[in-house]
This record gives C-alpha cells, sequence and structure tokens, in this order.
C-alpha cells in the first residue's frame, strides 16, 4: 500500500476536526528545548529524524511514524543529521 501523500492526509485531517495542516522542516541536528503549544496536535514525519521527549520517555522517530500530544504537554525536541520534515494537524 502506498503511502499517503499530503493532500490525503490533510483531508484525514480535516475530517477528524483538526483545522489546520501544514508541513513544517527541520535544520539538521536542531536542539529545540522544553516548550509548549496551545494547540494539540497529531504528526506524521516524512524525511529524516527526530527524537521526541515528554517526560521521561523519549521516542525516536523515523519517516511514516506518527504522533500526538495535547495542548500546553511540556515537550522537546531534537532533529537527526539530515534534519527532518512532518505534516503536522493542528486542533486550536
Amino acid at each position: 500500500m502506498a503511502a499517503p501523500s499530503f493532500h490525503d492526509y490533510r483531508a484525514q485531517a480535516l475530517a477528524e476536526g483538526y483545522d489546520e495542516v501544514l508541513e513544517r522542516s527541520w535544520p539538521p541536528n536542531l536542539q529545540i528545548a522544553t516548550h509548549t503549544h496551545p494547540f494539540a496536535l497529531k504528526a506524521r514525519v516524512v524525511r529524516g529524524e527526530m527524537w521526541l521527549t515528554v517526560g521521561d520517555t523519549t521516542r525516536h522517530l523515523l519517516p511514516d511514524d506518527e504522533f500526538t500530544l495535547d495542548h500546553d504537554i511540556p515537550h522537546d525536541e531534537r532533529y537527526g543529521h539530515e534534519g527532518a520534515s512532518y505534516w503536522v494537524a493542528r486542533r486550536n
């Protein structure tokens, strides 16, 4: 089965009640210190790799991996030597 296109991902996310869907790209070796977002989100990694830490748990995410975060959840992010891109759906 072929991977979904951004168009398909966007349509599905909007149908699930997310109100904003976009692609985010991050440069190589970027580290983003602990922060929160004023929105809930779900995302799908489409290029590169990243590490997402929430509390004491760190996930290593590769293309086709997905993750979710509720609004105002403290987390930090680290991106691999090639950077990363992911599609993200936000529920504001």
